[in-house]
């Protein structure tokens, strides 16, 4: 009996130069994958993730696209290395949401690329429009941060982990955050190099721009479990999905939450699709007692692959 295995995808910010060159060098899949994603979207992003530059690969418009058709590319060499595993459900991290629902057939991957390309040139539109920024809370509780976020006019962005959280708002407002933190019982307040204030009422343009996509997008029931990140729930009728999905361009992703269902669903093995390992590390913070694999590379599949096999 093969093992089962909860995946997870992971967001902006997790996004590195060379993401998926030797995946695309040694595997068909991945390779096939890359180019119909060049086409369709008629620029060479394969080009941007091999080689860069860093500050290009960063632009939000470009690592959207990059970091879904990767975490898609990594799925597929899953299933093809490991044919018996059972893959119980899925999560995604704010952009990884997309990945997770193409990853369930709630859209296929075309639609999704196409979804994720507006999305990501909506929010850069919107970043380039409003002056923000973004702060890590560490050593705080839920309760804290909110107070400390409403006393400054921002929002809380992310409910990462027990004691991880991260705020978003106006430049003003963050700064203020970050001084006034250890006065609500934060331990820890630091600025994120961001180029915006992402999950905030900042960027409501975007949100509205992309409701009317999703408007007219025909969406299947999902084949798999997946969590949205604004509520940590299982979602699956088609206009849930696409409200959601909206609502969490501006809303707080509840990451913590959409891990713990599956935790609570007596779910034990979880593997990350893509770079950075940023989910990987999260876990340790959520629920020690979880196994959390990751891989993004060649030697990241190989290793994943001997440990399912073991």
């Amino acid at each position: 009996m093969g093992k089962k295995a909860i995946l997870l995808f992971a967001g902006q910010g997790a996004q590195t130069v060379g993401m998926g060159r030797d995946l695309a060098e040694k595997y068909d899949v991945a390779r096939e994958l890359f180019a119909k994603a060049d086409d369709q979207l008629g620029f060479a992003l394969t080009e941007k993730m091999f080689d860069g530059p860093a500050a290009e690969l960063t632009r939000t418009s470009i690592c959207q696209p990059a970091l879904y058709v990767h975490g898609l590319a990594c799925l597929e060499l899953l299933k093809q290395e490991v044919p018996d595993l059972e893959i119980a459900g899925v999560a995604g991290l704010s952009l990884g949401e997309f990945t997770a629902h193409a990853a369930a057939g709630s859209f296929d991957f075309a639609t999704g690329l196409d979804l994720v390309a507006q999305r990501g040139s909506f929010m850069e539109e919107a970043t380039c429009a409003t002056e923000g920024s973004m702060a890590a809370m560490i050593g705080g509780d839920d309760e804290q941060v909110r107070k400390l976020a409403a006393a400054c006019d921002i929002d809380v962005a992310n409910f990462n982990a027990p004691g991880q959280i991260v705020v978003s708002g106006s430049k003003k407002g963050i700064a203020k955050a970050v001084e006034e933190a250890m006065e609500h019982g934060i331990k820890i307040a630091m600025e994120l190099d961001v180029a915006g204030a992402y999950h905030s009422r900042l960027m409501m343009p975007a949100q509205e721009k992309l409701a009317k996509v999703l408007a007219k997008t025909d969406l299947n029931t999902p084949s798999l479990p997946v969590t949205c990140n604004v509520e940590g729930r299982i979602v699956s009728d088609s206009d849930e999905i696409k409200r959601t999905l909206e609502a969490q361009v501006c809303g707080s992703v509840r990451w913590s939450e959409c891990i713990q269902y599956f935790i609570g669903e007596g779910e034990t093995l979880f593997i990350e699709l893509g770079p950075g390992r940023v989910l990987t590390g999260l876990m340790r913070r959520i629920n020690r007692s979880a196994t959390a694999l990751s891989f993004a590379d060649v030697e990241g599949l190989e290793s994943v692959v001997a440990d399912l096999n073991a």
